[in-house]
């Protein structure tokens, strides 16, 4: 049967309509998820502005306190680190630790209920108030890792407030995002993302997450202003030197990082003897981590309280400090991260770093006390996190350093090897499987 002009029109309408109708819905999908992306960026960017600001302000007070009653610490750390890991314990279990096992333990489990409280703005804030009270107490803690959990939460909390899918590239793209904001470095935001938050990177994701990335970078920059983290750094080594100081600070380094990360491990999981101590009486061994640390600090004149970021900045730019002030901060990090209090260790390890630097400058007196000091905080970084291509790109963007990226690198590789042969398992990764023993076997989500 032939069709009139006037019915073909309208059987043509309706096909037209038929096709519309998806493509229309699927435009605005992706316009409603571009949405979520910038407006969780903007907003992540500028939560981690005020809580670097409030937690270096935490700092400065307690170490205002010390000033006036140097003997306060005795009381007031152990004091806090008790309180600090009973609140946590009580009411913020998900907010323990550094916050990016969380961030990696919501991308695998199908447990819905878990990762939504890990990632919740209330455990969000209750992270924030819990790490500034830990600085507030001298805690040696950074605010990397929380930064990394909250600025997750956020992005997540965004995408639920307009309806769009929680898949696992927004937490990845929250998550580098973090990264990114605290250390004003968004290369290193997008290399931490691939390294350590997605064991299984793809393609499709890849704009969601810089898109992120870049837009709490420009926040940050915008607010804060262009500022180098730990300040210039304009030496070079010759490449016999490298050649030399490159395995020297990889294998010292790594080792200590991969004995750092056993340690931590070796508590986390056993529940008798010494090492069984944090699960039994777990405020009690808090009070005494916090007791180590306020008589390390006093003993250094409180270079090891904090983030260490004031001597790291004094090492890199070529000043001067204690031998002690490496292993000694290594001893508070160490106490801190096994008390089980709120608190991540970028900015602590990479002082660590900075001590061991500071050793072995002595060994190259002739030579850039500044890229020495580099290559100890890569090769203990990586020790630590198993992450080079971030160590790297963290340190060249916060000391705008680029003529050391290839020592770095050469540096951050050995470390890595060694660190793996110390502790086989990656930090993260391992702690981030104590998250997920809570709930159901671990799945991937789809992207």
């Amino acid at each position: 049967m032939s069709l009139s002009p006037d019915r073909m029109r309208r059987r043509l309408r309706v096909l037209w309509r038929r096709r519309a109708q998806p493509e229309a819905a699927a435009q605005m999908r992706m316009m409603r998820r571009r949405i979520a992306t910038v407006a969780g960026a903007i907003l992540l960017g500028i939560v981690a502005l005020i809580f670097a600001e409030v937690a270096d302000s935490a700092h400065d007070l307690f170490l205002s306190l010390a000033g006036s009653w140097p003997w306060l610490p005795v009381v007031l750390t152990p004091a806090i680190f008790a309180a600090v890991v009973y609140a946590t314990r009580r009411w913020a279990e998900e907010a323990a630790g550094s916050g990016i096992p969380q961030v990696i333990a919501a991308g695998r489990t199908s447990d819905k209920a878990l990762a939504n409280r890990m990632l919740s703005v209330v455990t969000a804030g209750k992270k924030l108030v819990l790490t500034v009270a830990m600085l507030l107490g001298g805690g040696s803690v950074g605010r990397e890792g929380p930064t990394v959990q909250v600025s997750a939460a956020i992005m997540v909390w965004i995408h639920r407030l307009l309806r769009v899918p929680i898949t696992a590239g927004v937490l990845i793209a929250g998550g580098a995002a973090g990264v990114a904001a605290a250390f004003n470095t968004p290369l290193a935001g997008v290399a931490f993302a691939i390294e350590e938050l997605a064991a299984a990177y793809e393609q499709r994701i890849a704009v969601l997450v810089m898109g992120a990335v870049m837009i709490a970078g420009l926040v940050s920059l915008g607010i804060a202003g262009d500022y180098v983290y730990f300040g210039e750094m304009g030496g070079t080594l010759p490449l016999h030197v490298v050649l030399m100081a490159a395995p020297v600070a990889g294998v010292v380094g790594g080792a200590l990082g991969g004995l750092f990360s056993r340690v931590v491990l070796r508590f986390s999981r056993t529940t008798t003897g010494v090492f069984g101590l944090s699960h039994r009486r777990p405020v009690l061994f808090a009070a005494a981590c916090g007791l180590i640390v306020a008589v390390i600090g006093i003993a250094t004149g409180g270079s090891t309280w904090g983030t260490g970021y004031a001597t790291t900045r004094e090492l890199v730019e070529g000043g001067d400090a204690s031998l002690w002030f490496g292993p000694a901060k290594l001893l508070t990090t160490l106490a801190t991260m096994l008390s089980g209090a709120p608190g991540g260790i970028f900015a602590p390890s990479l002082a660590v770093g900075a001590g061991i630097g500071n050793f072995l400058k002595e060994l190259f007196p002739n030579d850039s006390a500044g890229a020495i000091i580099l290559l100890g905080m890569a090769a203990y970084f990586v020790g630590v996190i198993r992450a080079p291509f971030t160590a790297v790109i963290i340190l060249s963007e916060t000391t705008a350093s680029r003529g050391m990226i290839l020592p770095m690198f050469a540096t951050a590789l050995i470390a890595e090897a060694v660190s793996a042969l110390v502790c086989r398992e990656r930090l993260y990764s391992a702690l981030a499987r104590g998250f997920l023993a809570k709930s159901e076997p671990p799945v991937e989500l789809k992207h």
